[in-house]
């Protein structure tokens, strides 16, 4: 009545989507067809359960997008066939790897996708990751170490065909190595977001952490809170994360001279007067003073030649989370008594302390609760995952509840791989 009499072909195109009518599709899928709409009646000839009849008409008009659309993931693995075959004899390997992905048919779908070169890498990984196929993985291994064409491929995909295969501690050995070349480049950001990533994949899992991997992390987010608490006028913690920084030098070698310049910098503006000689002394060698920039090139000559007290500050210390009879300097972060790894204060570096913890809202990282809610006013997110933290999700807590996280995650049993 819509179609014939009314002339009403959207109100006629609603009713049967809402209805899946086959019989009200095969009329409006006619209707279509006589006035030129293919996209629209192929739509209609699925609903009508006209599969071939559909198909036949996205091949005959050049609208397979139109089928595949429709076809949505509701297709049946012959659907899926038939237009696999159809992109393969178009000599289109990507879509066509795609319906033979869909199809489960693993092997061909990765012989298609690896012929597409580095831009299907990724459904590659998900074609292998899915498959769980010994073969089918050293194929792809074989393809990502340059076996197959001579061009080894960025290593983040090997890391990412890990993640996907389930092997998190293998995982873990390649994004350290990963970050380390990045991390030499001199992209700390990219290095840090590479093990905050892992670290977070492998704490969902519930397999332990490396512990190079942990002090990387470490380390790296050390160096990123500097420019915060550096512009927080937090002058003190900047200098004592940049001493931290300055001891592993040799793991930031693009920078050594600027970040040694800023050690001195922070240090003398903190009060921390032989820590700031220490470096500055340092920066005085062959190899470092002709890279020093003029307006810092005087002032730390002038702390060499004339350094007055050449000592810093005791550091306050605070009681070990993991034993109170044990005061641990702020930056230490093993207890002397039990010898755990203290965790580290996300939005200072210093150490947590149990009646002042929170963990982030985003990430769960820890951090000391006033620390971290002066840091999120300043900076509005969390420095570990970046993510917005609004001030009213995070929660101080409780003493015991500090102690018992403290202990689970001192005690973490590891979850073997399976």
């Amino acid at each position: 009545l819509l179609l014939e009499h009314l002339n009403k072909p959207q109100k006629a195109f609603a009713l049967v989507r809402e209805s899946k009518s086959s019989q009200g599709g095969l009329l409006v899928a006619k209707h279509c067809k006589s006035v030129g709409d293919s996209r629209s009646a192929i739509e209609f000839l699925l609903l009508a359960k006209r599969s071939e009849e559909a198909f036949e008409e996205a091949k005959a008009n050049d609208e397979m997008d139109a089928f595949t659309s429709a076809l949505g993931k509701e297709g049946t693995p012959e659907e899926y066939k038939r237009v696999a075959n159809y992109y393969e004899g178009r000599n289109d390997a990507l879509k066509s790897g795609e319906f033979w992905f869909l199809c489960k048919d693993y092997n061909k779908a990765l012989k298609l996708f690896l012929q597409c070169g580095e831009r299907a890498v990724g459904q590659a990984i998900e074609v292998v990751g899915r498959a769980r196929s010994d073969m089918l993985t050293h194929t792809l291994i074989d393809f990502l170490m340059g076996e197959t064409d001579g061009v080894p491929k960025d290593p983040n995909y090997i890391f990412r065909l890990y993640m996907a295969l389930g092997n998190y501690p293998q995982a873990a050995k390649t994004a350290i190595i990963i970050a380390r070349q990045e991390q030499e480049l001199g992209n700390y950001r990219v290095a840090h977001q590479i093990l905050f990533d892992t670290h977070k994949e492998l704490t969902a899992q519930r397999i332990r952490v490396p512990q190079e991997l942990s002090l990387n992390l470490m380390l790296l987010h050390s160096y990123v809170l500097v420019k915060s608490l550096s512009k927080m006028g937090d002058h003190l913690a900047a200098a004592r994360m940049l001493i931290r920084v300055a001891r592993s030098i040799s793991k930031f070698p693009m920078h050594v001279v600027p970040i040694l310049t800023s050690t001195v910098i922070e240090c003398h503006r903190a009060g921390l007067r032989g820590s700031a000689f220490e470096y500055a002394t340092t920066l005085m060698r062959p190899e470092y003073r002709p890279q020093l920039q003029d307006p810092y090139k005087r002032k730390i000559e002038a702390i060499v030649r004339k350094p007055g007290d050449k000592t810093d500050a005791m550091e306050t210390e605070t009681a070990s989370p993991f034993d109170p009879s044990a005061s641990v300097p702020e930056t230490a972060l093993e207890c002397p008594s039990t010898k755990n790894t203290i965790p580290y204060c996300i939005a200072t570096g210093r150490h947590v302390v149990l009646t002042d913890m929170c963990l982030c809202p985003s990430c769960g990282f820890p951090a000391c609760f006033s620390s971290f809610t002066k840091f999120v006013e300043s900076e509005s997110s969390c420095p570990m995952c970046m993510q917005t933290i609004a001030l009213n999700m995070i929660i101080k807590m409780e003493e015991t509840d500090a102690k018992a996280w403290l202990s689970k995650q001192a005690s973490k049993p590891e979850k073997k791989p399976s």
